[in-house]
């Protein structure tokens, strides 16, 4: 008999089933034994009569323990009263693998264990279905992403994760063992994307980076996943537009494709609108002191603002910007940028904008920030040989998880996080 998956069988309500699953809960009334099944679809009831079913059947599910693993032969019959109107009579249960009776962490619906902990057994963590609901999302994402992006006529690339000096400048880079070299992760895919971008035109990618900061706050990761994109012939408008698009289309689809893990996460969401602001109307709205970066709580003051509402801030001071992007208007001495910040829910989720194609002006901006421009030679030069204007920005996989579904910490969007104090599991 092939296996059938619980959302299939509640679906159907009828006729005889292989279920593979978790054990989720048990109850014992006497001559009845309940046990709750789960798998990756969802949660089904079986149920037990020592009158009825064979004994050692009904002492198994009787003595088994939380999220052991079973696999069982039965019939389906409805009931209403059951969790989604079907129950299951067991005719064959074989005990496929026995978990613990005292379980680390709890897994219920309910559980109370702080979020350390859980990551310390992040293993036993995925088996909570809050847990499983919040990757199904972000699975959703990152389709979702990669398809609007192939349908605009985007290429996909591959960037290196090995790099042999800063991509946007600092020093909060992780050195690695490279042969007789010098090298780092990649803290960024920024060089690479225009480079290619100059050639092909329109590129996008999904990939990780990391980062050497010494932060530790519930937004911040020192691995992380980023969703980029860049593309010539455009400026930070047309780019700008490109995320408000892609983002609204990525919220479409997971309200399409997501219902019962919205259920689950208890979220109403709604497919945001997009504001643009200029980032001296910003500093007017915040009344926050001019040439200075918006704080977290600058943030959340404009979420509360703008529900549901992408906001764009363009237009920003160079001197806030990385040394790629544009000067306002191409004017080198202009002191604003063709740069911008877009933030969702309090939080902000991509920085991006038009990037500086012109050599000589990219060798003065490397200087102004203090960096080695023969560290740049092969960025710099890839601008001498026909280099169009281009654009394009970044948001963080993880970042936007936690934007979307409303989530303390960002650790709890990330499979296995990485920060400044966890390197396992």
């Amino acid at each position: 008999m092939k296996r059938s998956y619980i959302a299939e069988v509640l679906k159907k309500k009828r006729g005889r089933v292989l279920l593979k699953g978790w054990v989720h809960d048990t109850r014992k009334l006497g001559k009845i034994c309940f046990l709750l099944l789960r798998d990756l679809t969802g949660i089904i009831q079986v149920t037990a009569h020592i009158d009825k079913q064979d004994k050692n059947v009904f002492n198994l599910i009787k003595k088994v323990n939380r999220e052991s693993i079973l696999e069982l032969k039965g019939k389906t019959v409805k009931n209403g009263k059951a969790p989604g109107g079907v129950e299951i009579f067991p005719d064959k249960i074989k005990l496929l693998s026995k978990a613990q009776s005292s379980l680390p962490v709890d897994v219920s619906d309910f559980s109370k264990t702080e979020l350390p902990k859980r990551l310390d057994y992040r293993f036993l963590d995925f088996h909570r279905r809050k847990v499983q609901a919040i990757f199904k999302v972000q699975s959703v994402i990152s389709m979702s992403f990669r398809e609007y992006f192939y349908s605009k006529g985007f290429l996909e690339m591959q960037p290196p994760s090995i790099i042999s000096s800063a991509s946007e400048g600092g020093t909060d880079l992780f050195p690695v063992k490279y042969f007789e070299k010098s090298a780092f992760l990649a803290q960024s895919p920024q060089l690479y994307k225009q480079m290619l971008a100059c050639s092909m035109e329109k590129v996008f990618l999904l990939t990780p980076v990391w980062r050497a900061e010494k932060h530790n706050t519930p937004r911040h990761l020192n691995e992380s996943r980023q969703m980029d994109i860049e593309t010539a012939f455009s400026g930070q408008k047309e780019v700008m537009k490109q995320l408000e698009k892609a983002v609204q289309f990525i919220v479409k689809k997971v309200l399409e494709k997501c219902k019962q893990e919205l259920e689950i996460l208890k979220l109403k969401l709604k497919v945001p609108k997009a504001k643009y602001l200029s980032y001296d109307e910003t500093v007017k709205i915040l009344r926050m002191r001019y040439g200075e970066d918006l704080s977290p709580e600058d943030e959340k003051k404009l979420g509360k603002k703008f529900p549901d509402t992408i906001v764009f801030i363009h237009s920003w001071p160079a001197k806030l910007k990385p040394f790629y992007i544009m000067p306002k208007d191409e004017n080198e001495k202009s002191k604003l940028s063709e740069g911008f910040d877009a933030i969702y829910q309090g939080i902000e989720i991509s920085s991006g904008g038009q990037r500086i194609h012109i050599p000589e002006l990219l060798e003065k901006r490397i200087k102004a920030k203090g960096l080695n421009v023969k560290n740049f030679k092969s960025y710099v030069d890839s601008f001498r040989f026909g280099a169009p204007k281009h654009s394009g920005w970044s948001v963080g996989l993880e970042r936007f998880t936690q934007a979307l579904l409303g989530l303390e910490n960002i650790r709890e969007a990330c499979f296995f996080p990485r920060d400044r104090d966890r390197l396992v599991p």
